[in-house]
């Protein structure tokens, strides 16, 4: 059989190929708010697709309910492969931690292809009298209860970050989840809030700025963005490590010639060298996966998380 007859697939309102698409405008909705790195990253790469396939990817946020609004929208909607989720770990939190959504992430999505990987850092404000992690333990155990973390909302990578700290360090401090992670890290810089954990491309210029004091980073090692702060583990917390990773998804059910199509695309995208540079300057490395692949990491990331909503729930 022809290369040409195996990418025939059948298209709402007549036949087309995946050769031909896309034939319009394609949505990338992102269930987080408007400057995180979902948001950036979404743009960057629509742009790039933009490019190279020849249609316009429009990025749509779909804020809410830590991501589930946003993610049941892509659930729900034709699978054509004209509307794709930008999703990260939060999805995969989502599973064990909000039981009551209205859709399956393995079931009623499908994988696409990943984008990158980031490390996170543990930040104060300046007005918290601790300038070590270690410090800052010290602090929450002599006050248990008392000191409260921001993040962009429940089951985000920066909450359970900051839950898997919570447990691994042995410290009681309060959970205040906002509605994205521009307000939370607002929350943080203007002292509202004394301690967040953040991706290092959002919130490094803020420490550069001095708005805030940077404690630990939770890479396996040092962050090249800011080299000169320790990882967690090297400030004494062992075996501790949280990323934020991002990737793509599409309707279950969204013909697979297209999802190898975009996949192809996508990976091109990442590879740029134009796009390594940046976004190694903002902390974070491409990921590039085939669909089966990214099936297979988005169920391990699934059963991780899974383990420390388990956690979550013991202590309550």
């Amino acid at each position: 059989m022809c290369v040409a007859a195996l990418l025939t697939v059948s298209m709402p309102g007549g036949h087309a190929d995946a050769e031909d698409y896309p034939a319009r405008p394609v949505r990338i909705i992102v269930p987080f708010g408007p400057g995180g790195p979902a948001d950036v990253v979404a743009r960057q790469i629509g742009s790039i697709l933009q490019q190279d396939l020849g249609q316009p990817f429009v990025v749509e946020n779909r804020t809410g309910a830590g991501g589930v609004i946003g993610t049941l929208e892509v659930a729900k909607a034709p699978a054509d492969g004209y509307t794709l989720l930008m999703m990260s770990n939060t999805q995969t939190a989502n599973e064990s931690l909000v039981p009551q959504r209205k859709y399956e992430l393995m079931r009623d999505l499908m994988p696409v292809a990943s984008l990158n990987t980031s490390d996170l850092v543990i930040v104060v404000h300046p007005a918290v009298p601790a300038r070590t992690l270690q410090e800052f333990i010290a602090l929450a155990k002599a006050e248990p209860g008392k000191l409260n973390y921001a993040s962009s909302g429940q089951g985000t990578p920066y909450h359970m970050a900051g839950e898997l700290f919570k447990a691994m360090a042995g410290i009681n401090i309060v959970h205040v989840p906002y509605r994205n992670s521009g307000e939370a890290r607002s929350g943080v810089i203007g002292g509202q809030v004394p301690m967040m954990i953040d991706a290092v491309p959002a919130m490094a210029p803020n420490v550069a700025e001095n708005q805030v004091r940077a404690l630990a980073t939770t890479g396996k090692t040092r962050s090249a963005v800011l080299p000169n702060v320790p990882t967690v583990v090297e400030a004494g917390v062992s075996g501790y490590e949280a990323t934020i990773w991002l990737g793509l998804m599409a309707p279950a059910g969204t013909p697979k010639p297209i999802v190898d199509k975009l996949n192809m695309a996508v990976n091109a995208a990442v590879r740029r060298p134009e796009v390594e540079k940046l976004w190694a300057e903002q902390g974070a490395v491409p990921m590039t996966m085939t669909p089966e692949a990214f099936d297979k990491f988005l169920r391990a990331d699934i059963l991780k998380w899974a383990d420390v909503v388990r956690r979550l729930d013991k202590n309550e």
